[in-house]
């Protein structure tokens, strides 16, 4: 399985680069895994709604442009569908059942995802009803892929 995170922003905390390279190294021997960054536009605290939809649109099609056709695109989004891991985990098995080989996991900026990339996703996952930072969703993401081929593989997992 290709599994495509594609991310809006640089990761620049050291902490947080550790624990991905982890769950990369650890997903190496379940799926080939790679990350793409998107810049992020500027977005300063007092943007008119209308400025914002700018933003999310420039992120937007940074982000379209890494979407191949045939991809299987979930969004992460607030409103999306939450999963427990072990849902997770059989969303996956599903993907290479059906032959949907290539996921692409997309991870919004600051102001979220525009509305351009939640049309061509094919999913939208929920992680909480919280917001968490987007450079922090990349580890959790990570984790939670490497939990659900455990689960997969009938290993033992933290439950």
């Amino acid at each position: 399985m290709n599994i495509i995170i594609i991310s809006v922003g640089k990761l620049k905390e050291k902490y947080l680069k550790e624990g991905i390279n982890e769950y990369l190294k650890r997903l190496s021997k379940y799926a080939k895994v790679d990350i793409i960054e998107v810049p992020d536009e500027k977005a300063p605290d007092n943007l008119s709604p209308k400025e914002e939809e700018l933003v999310k649109e420039k992120e937007g099609q940074g982000i379209l442009k890494h979407i191949k056709d045939n991809m299987y695109v979930v969004a992460l989004d607030i409103k999306g569908k939450q999963l427990s891991s072990e849902e997770l985990a059989e969303f996956l098995s599903q993907r290479a059942l059906l032959g949907e080989s290539s996921i692409a996991f997309i991870i919004g900026g600051s102001l979220g995802l525009s509305q351009s990339v939640l049309n061509r996703a094919n999913y939208k996952l929920s992680f909480s009803k919280m917001t968490f930072p987007h450079q922090l969703m990349r580890l959790i993401l990570l984790e939670q892929i490497y939990r659900g081929f455990r689960i997969i593989n009938g290993e033992p997992y933290h439950k």
